[in-house]
């Protein structure tokens, strides 16, 4: 048989653009093109050597091998710290002033203390002691001040009661208006205490030291 004649351009022109477009003759089909998987690598999940014994029997399918270690225990996972706090904003500073103020006591100049006499005189002269002083001397009884009646009274007695009673009768009733008076302040206490201290002096006489003494009588 003679060879056939190669194809010319339009042939060619023609069979590129049915191909193109996808038509084809009825009953012809185009060979698919299959790829083919790759092999995947066999590891094998234990080796025996040569003088090790064969174990009793399979493992189980949900057994791991005796053989297999086991894989490590997932790490435990633990909670991470929450973050510090933002540090707390400074302080405010309050500035107290404090004034101390101090007070010096002022010392007065002490007047001068009045002497005895003058303080005597305050104490004693007084208008209820002049009043009294006045009444005492003053002759409004029958023509008598009420210091002579007292002092002739005494008199009498250190002759009708002896010597040492009148100095008794007239030491007793000087004391008891001198309380009388310091106790109340008025002037009729002030007027007794002036009459039995005046009129008192009746009771001496310028022997009585030497009765005293040698206890002579006159």
């Amino acid at each position: 048989m003679d060879a056939q004649p190669p194809p010319g351009g339009d042939e060619l022109r023609t069979r590129h653009y049915l191909q193109h477009l996808g038509a084809r003759p009825i009953g012809h089909q185009e060979a698919t093109m299959t790829t083919p998987e790759p092999r995947r690598p066999v590891t094998p999940t234990r080796i025996i050597p040569a003088s090790a014994p064969l174990p009793a029997r399979a493992p189980d399918p949900d057994e791991l091998p005796p053989w297999r270690t086991p894989p490590p225990p997932p790490p435990v996972m633990t909670a991470e710290p929450p973050p510090a706090p933002p540090p707390p904003p400074p302080a405010e500073v309050i500035h107290h002033h404090i004034h101390e103020h101090i007070l010096v006591p002022y010392d007065e100049e002490e007047e001068p203390r009045p002497r005895l006499w003058a303080r005597l005189w305050d104490a004693l002269v007084t208008w209820r002691l002049v009043v009294a002083i006045l009444l005492a001397l003053t002759p409004w009884c029958g023509g008598r001040s009420p210091v002579g009646i007292w002092g002739h009274t005494v008199h009498q007695a250190r002759t009708e009661a002896g010597v040492l009673a009148a100095y008794v009768i007239a030491g007793v009733a000087v004391a008891v208006t001198w309380a009388l008076s310091r106790r109340t302040g008025r002037a009729l206490p002030r007027f007794l205490l002036v009459t039995t201290l005046v009129g008192g002096l009746g009771v001496l006489d310028w022997f009585d030291p030497i009765l005293a003494l040698t206890g002579v009588h006159r």
